[in-house]
């Protein structure tokens, strides 16, 4: 068992519904095992310009239930350089801080591989924070259940007024290259065809959908779900496609954009947060590092970083043919 004398808890790259969450575990979880924890400000910016403060149980009080993140968050292009994380290390020296953990996605993860390489003696652990899910080593990542509720009370509104005017919509959700999002409030909102960058889905076969639901029962207002990554172009490019095929039909194009990083978590994102806001203090304490901690059938896991940085993974087999099925 490894002592850890002080924690230096950050959040970076793009924020995460939970991850304040996730914050008030690791610091009340740390000093209740006698261990410091102070608070880097705006990720690897923070820690390179000595933005840190200490952190208390009073810096946790009342910040369970709030979005975004309270340590703030950014990217970092002076910590991708050898001089800026060997600043960042120099700060982390100065603060006394010989651990770390991490909240965010892909590219807080890989950071914190590199940082830890070159620098073996501060012990490192991440918890997955991405509203896009696309991290290996967890079933699910923090963020991701509020993002996609956030999605379908939006398109369940959107589809109101397409039945209302008898309209197509093109809705547009977060995934440049994960569809996750789209396939799953794809299905939860009744969408007609969903379009994801890990298929390989044309507009013919768009079209070849459409045609069935008209011919089948006269479907005439209808839902496609777009990830903003998707092959055939964005959601604009795919309308202006669908109103020379179909110039009768009333296209309208909705991007939900940024609504889906906001507001209060679910009560699954406040839960697998403070879970693996636990379970990472605890691994630290017990000497691990260099580990993604991630929760998989209800159990707590542990990844390499190496292997839990984002995949292009086959999307779910199951999941397209329930579309395809359901959408008649």
């Amino acid at each position: 068992m490894t002592q850890i004398k002080k924690i230096g808890l950050f959040t970076s790259g793009s924020d995460a519904p939970g991850m304040n969450a996730a914050i008030r575990a690791v610091i009340r979880t740390a000093i209740f095992n006698g261990v410091e924890v102070a608070g880097i400000l705006r990720g690897f910016e923070g820690m390179i310009n000595d933005d840190i403060q200490p952190l208390t149980t009073k810096s946790a009080s009342n910040i369970i239930q709030r979005g975004g993140t309270i340590l703030k968050a950014s990217r970092s292009e002076e910590f991708k350089t050898v001089e800026g994380r060997n600043k960042a290390y120099a700060t982390l020296q100065k603060h006394g801080i010989d651990a770390l953990i991490a909240l965010g996605g892909n590219g807080t993860i890989k950071g914190v591989k590199e940082f830890t390489e070159e620098h073996p003696d501060i012990k490192a652990i991440a918890v997955p924070c991405t509203i896009d899910n696309d991290l290996r080593g967890s079933d699910f990542t923090v963020g991701y259940d509020t993002a996609i509720n956030t999605v379908i009370e939006a398109v369940d509104k959107i589809r109101e007024t397409a039945e209302s005017h008898d309209r197509l919509f093109i809705v547009e959700v977060m995934g440049a290259d994960s569809g996750m999002i789209a396939l799953r409030t794809g299905i939860g909102v009744g969408a007609e065809s969903v379009m994801v960058p890990e298929t390989k889905s044309n507009l013919e076969a768009l079209y070849d959908r459409l045609d069935r639901g008209v011919k089948l029962r006269d479907k005439t207002s209808r839902i496609i779900m777009v990830a903003e990554g998707h092959e055939p172009g964005s959601a604009f490019q795919i309308g202006d496609a669908l109103k020379e095929r179909y110039p009768s039909y009333d296209i309208r194009v909705s991007i939900l954009g940024h609504i889906q990083r906001g507001g209060k978590p679910t009560c699954m994102d406040r839960v697998l947060a403070s879970l693996l806001g636990v379970a990472a203090v605890e691994a630290l304490i017990k000497g691990r590092t260099g580990e993604m901690v991630g929760l998989i059938h209800n159990d707590i896991t542990f990844t390499q970083f190496s292997q839990s940085v984002k995949h292009h993974l086959d999307v779910n087999a199951e999941f397209t043919r329930i579309v395809e099925m359901l959408s008649l």
